[in-house]
């Protein structure tokens, strides 16, 4: 009799064999919910992903070390770098014992901080003079002036050293040498020039503004607070009295008679002085020649060659190192507008 409960299968009285029973053994070929049937998972696999994981991390900690070590030797190259910057290299000082010309460039405003300050042109004339294979030095000019105490400081530092080691000085002028760079050009021994050259303004000025009377119509009043009675003479919001303006020119007189006497010395005889000479105006270089501010005419070239007899031309200009111009860029924004505020109240021999 057939169970009904379990269909296929018989008594134990029938004939036929029983049916297997799939239920049973599909409950017995899966493993228990959430348990891997040990038959399934290879021996030691903890171990093998274990393994794994160290070797993972050997290796990130491998190529962390190298990034470390490599950017480790990039700071120190750079840094090397700039220290060669700052402390060896000098940037226009050859030290050559062959006979040669030795050149010193005077370009641009003559100023303190400047390419043509006096700190910069005083210390590559000095490598210039010092050189044993140097048999002359030769200003290479070009500048419409600045500051007379720079100019004096050059001037004055020519003459020594010319007197010291005995070698000539030449001034050759390329575009320009006026006030400033031609206090600086008469302590040569010789001057020369191009036929269009711009030679001269032997002069003093001062500049500046007054805005008193913009003020007075905008009605702003100007508030300054001053200790001194004329401390603020040169402030162009205020107004400048007679007895101010008087202190100001017998200054700036002063200086244009230092600026003269250092000319008249430096020339002697070939200066053909007259009433214009020493107004403040200038001449071109044919001009110059003829009045005794200038000798010849002759450029760089000309002048090693004809007049040293020694065409191997060498620079000994100093000029700002990589570091130095870097840093002046950074800080150029940050003092340029009180810089120029304060030179601009200062005499200029320009």
């Amino acid at each position: 009799m057939t169970d009904p409960q379990r269909p296929g299968s018989t008594d134990t009285g029938g004939h036929a064999p029983a049916a297997p029973d799939l239920w049973a053994a599909a409950a017995t070929a899966r493993p228990a919910a959430g348990k891997p049937a040990a038959s399934q998972t290879p021996p030691g696999w903890e171990r093998e992903v274990l393994e794994k994981l160290v070797f993972a991390t050997v290796n990130e900690q491998r190529a962390a070390r190298r990034w470390r070590i490599f950017w480790r030797f990039a700071w120190l190259a750079f840094l090397g770098a700039v220290a060669w910057a700052l402390f060896v290299y000098e940037g226009g000082t050859p030290s050559k014992s062959a006979p040669h010309t030795a050149v010193v460039d005077i370009k641009g405003e003559i100023a303190g901080g400047a390419e043509a300050s006096a700190e910069l042109v005083v210390a590559a004339m000095r490598s210039a003079f010092e050189d044993e294979g140097s048999q002359a030095v030769v200003l290479l000019i070009n500048s419409p002036g600045g500051s007379p105490v720079q100019a004096g400081i050059i001037n004055d530092e020519i003459v020594r050293l010319r007197a010291k080691y005995d070698k000539p000085v030449y001034a050759v002028v390329e575009e320009t040498c006026a006030s400033a760079a031609y206090y600086i050009a008469a302590a040569a021994d010789d001057i020369f020039v191009d036929k269009a050259s711009i030679v001269g303004s032997i002069g003093v000025l001062m500049d500046g503004f007054g805005f008193t009377g913009t003020m007075e119509k905008l009605g702003v009043e100007r508030r300054l607070l001053t200790a001194g009675e004329n401390k603020g003479f040169l402030d162009p919001f205020s107004p400048q009295s007679e007895k101010q303006r008087q202190f100001a020119l017998q200054m700036l007189d002063q200086i244009h008679q230092q600026f003269i006497e250092v000319v008249k010395k430096g020339r002697g005889e070939r200066l053909k002085v007259t009433p214009e000479t020493f107004s403040g105006l200038f001449w071109t270089g044919q001009q110059a020649v003829e009045m005794g501010l200038a000798d010849r005419f002759g450029n760089l070239d000309y002048v090693a060659r004809e007049v040293v007899k020694a065409e191997d031309v060498i620079d000994y200009t100093r000029r700002d190192n990589v570091a130095e111009r870097l840093a002046k860029r950074f800080g150029a924004a940050v003092g340029a507008g009180a810089v120029h505020a304060m030179r601009s109240a200062l005499p200029n021999v320009r």
